[in-house]
């Protein structure tokens, strides 16, 4: 396994023991998810910061993600790498369906206490961008680092990976629409469900004897 994806992991998991024990001792939303936005917007940032923070937010959006499993897989296939592909477009079909089933058993509204500076809807956790981002680009990383020999191009990939989920996720919070907690659950879901797969795919690859 990618050292990028156990480190990820790891923190994915300390990060979710964090969240039950405030979530047991307190009460959402916390008190840093209410320190953290409210801090964004008085910060405000530079004036294109809020575009590109748009621009950014759109690279977790179901569409766009849409679109890059569906290139990849079908870049995979092309290639005969049949079971990468399949195991891409499982893991992100079924991971967005959890994360859907939760957004509606939770029903956490989305913070009131700033403007939005996008349009959403739905509810607030976990942050389906976050998540969704997280389970695509992780888990095409990960699984991508399987068939790629090279380590340093591994670890690109998957540092490239957090890279962009980690920046998705922080847009989602500046512009005012998830609360700071929602995007940490989002983040950590996301990781654990990449590790997931990456390590079912390992085991159905070695069963079957490869790839092709």
């Amino acid at each position: 396994m990618p050292a990028v994806l156990a480190g990820a992991s790891v923190a994915a998991v300390g990060i979710v023991l964090i969240l039950l024990v405030g979530l047991a001792v307190g009460h959402w939303p916390f008190a840093f998810d209410r320190s953290i936005i409210l801090g964004l917007r008085a910060w405000g940032g530079p004036s294109w910061l809020p575009k590109v923070a748009a621009d950014v937010t759109a690279l977790g959006g179901g569409i766009v993600l849409t679109i890059v499993v569906v290139i990849v897989a079908g870049l995979l296939i092309v290639q005969r790498l049949w079971l990468t592909a399949i195991a891409i477009v499982a893991a992100s079909v079924s991971g967005n369906i959890i994360v859907e089933l939760v957004k509606l058993h939770v029903a956490r509204p989305r913070p009131d206490i700033v403007a939005h500076l996008v349009t959403v809807t739905h509810m607030s956790f976990p942050s389906g961008h976050s998540a969704n981002s997280a389970i695509v680009y992780l888990t095409l990383a990960g699984l991508a680092s399987q068939v790629t020999r090279d380590r340093a191009t591994r670890a690109y990939m998957l540092v490239i990976a957090i890279l962009l989920v980690g920046a998705i996720g922080c847009s989602r919070v500046y512009l005012g629409v998830h609360w700071p907690s929602d995007v940490l659950a989002g983040w950590s879901f996301g990781t654990l469900w990449a590790l997931a797969w990456w390590l079912a795919t390992a085991r159905v690859r070695t069963s079957i004897g490869g790839e092709r």
